[in-house]
């Protein structure tokens, strides 16, 4: 795992009162947006959110993890120098102390850890928004990924979670503003809440494991519930290539992980009525022959009422018929005919080129324009009058999160993928 680009505290508490929390963010803004008007270089702004964002953790953290690798929620000009400093967030946030952390682990689990683990290695192998991993082996031999809940983040995202402010621009971000408020942000709160529940994301995964039994490329880590528990879960170690590895590794190995990425992020909802909602890419873990491992499972939103409707979407989309995909579109997403409608079911008809025009290149550029048209939407829906809108269904806000994270990762891999053929490969299941 390469350094960070500067150079962040290890151990640091978490401030956990929103008003120390708000403070902090609000200082961000002002700062960042001072180095970004007042100098060509970026770098010292970028570098100062990565820093304060790291501390704060939690939701802050998050928006920042999506501001390093998704296209479009940063200008263009001072993209580059966002990701190289915003990425530390993904793969190497400030580290909570080896003795707050096993301290945690005992408790959580009701023996020392030298009596639950054969080995343990206190320095953590990723650290990130809610949680640090170590790497570890079970009396039997077996090597583990020990997942670790930072002492203090729960108080600490419940108090993003009060901060209305920043859920509206965590909102705002996925093209919400132009929706029930009110519902998208039980929504959020339902979901980050979830991912504090360490067991409430044991039982996904096995659910996910379940789901893609038998696909010889899609792996979902091995857990074990003996080792795990609300704020610690125990998983099967997974070796391989990184992120940033995979998008250097030769052409025929990108195209054949893009194919298991698409069937992994597409089945989930389609066929499960599940929707893994976090594309980050420190979620993958890249082996050969086309086999990724899915690492998180927090953030999952169910999608069982409306998964026959999203099918639908997908199934004209295959067939390439036009007519059937805008009634389908409108179905999904209870729609009111009128101006907000047609808007609504061509900027969904432009998401969903990669399967009307497949095989498909997505590039940095397409995934950008995705996020810029959601924000143009958003803004004429407003100008629009009440009688004519209607609101976007609240489970949705996390697809949208999926679909701008997803091709920006799609995009970095640089392939032209036949998404349709993979699509069809298991719709028929379903």
């Amino acid at each position: 795992m390469g350094a960070p680009p500067f150079r962040m505290s290890d151990e640091r508490s978490i401030p956990q009162s929103r008003l120390g929390r708000l403070v902090r963010v609000a200082a961000l803004g002002v700062k960042t947006g001072a180095g970004l008007i007042l100098s060509g270089d970026a770098s010292p702004a970028a570098t100062h959110a990565a820093e304060v964002l790291g501390t704060l953790r939690g939701l802050a953290a998050k928006v920042g993890q999506m501001a390093s690798y998704v296209d479009g929620l940063v200008p263009r000009q001072h993209a580059d120098a966002f990701e190289a400093s915003l990425k530390v967030l993904r793969a190497q946030a400030p580290r909570s102390s080896p003795a707050a952390i096993r301290h945690l682990v005992e408790e959580e689990l009701g023996a020392p850890v030298d009596r639950l683990f054969a080995a343990w290695v206190d320095a953590p192998i990723a650290s990130a928004s809610i949680g640090q991993v170590h790497q570890a082996t079970l009396p039997d031999g077996t090597e583990v990924a020990v997942k670790v809940q930072h002492p203090g983040i729960a108080p600490a995202v419940e108090s993003d979670l009060a901060n209305v402010g920043l859920l509206e621009s965590f909102v705002g971000v996925l093209g919400g503003k132009r929706l029930d408020t009110k519902a998208m942000l039980e929504v959020v709160r339902e979901r980050f809440r979830e991912e504090l529940d360490y067991a409430h994301e044991a039982d996904s995964l096995e659910r996910f494991a379940e789901l893609h039994r038998g696909d010889p490329t899609v792996r979902v880590p091995r857990l074990f519930r003996q080792h795990s528990s609300r704020r610690v879960l125990t998983t099967e170690l997974a070796i391989g290539a990184s992120f940033e590895q995979a998008c250097v590794a030769p052409e025929r190995e990108r195209l054949a992980w893009g194919e298991t990425l698409w069937r992994f992020v597409f089945k989930g909802p389609l066929v499960g009525g599940v929707l893994n909602a976090d594309p980050h890419p420190g979620n993958y873990v890249f082996h050969d022959g086309g086999r990724v491992t899915f690492l998180d499972y927090g953030c999952i939103q169910r999608v069982d009422e409306r998964r026959s409707r999203g099918l639908m979407v997908h199934k004209a989309a295959l067939a390439r018929d036009e007519q059937a995909f805008g009634r389908a579109v409108a179905r999904l997403l209870d729609a009111k005919p009128g101006p907000l409608e047609d808007m609504a079911v061509r900027y969904t008809r432009e998401c969903f080129r990669p399967l009307f025009e497949s095989p498909y290149r997505i590039t940095r550029e397409y995934a950008a324009s995705l996020v810029a048209a959601m924000q143009q939407m958003a803004m004429l829906a407003r100008k629009l009058p009440d009688d004519q809108l209607f609101t976007m269904p609240s489970d949705m806000l996390f697809t949208n999160r999926l679909q701008f994270g997803f091709y920006s990762v799609l995009a970095r891999l640089d392939i032209e993928a036949d998404y349709s053929r993979v699509e069809r490969e298991f719709i028929p299941e379903s």
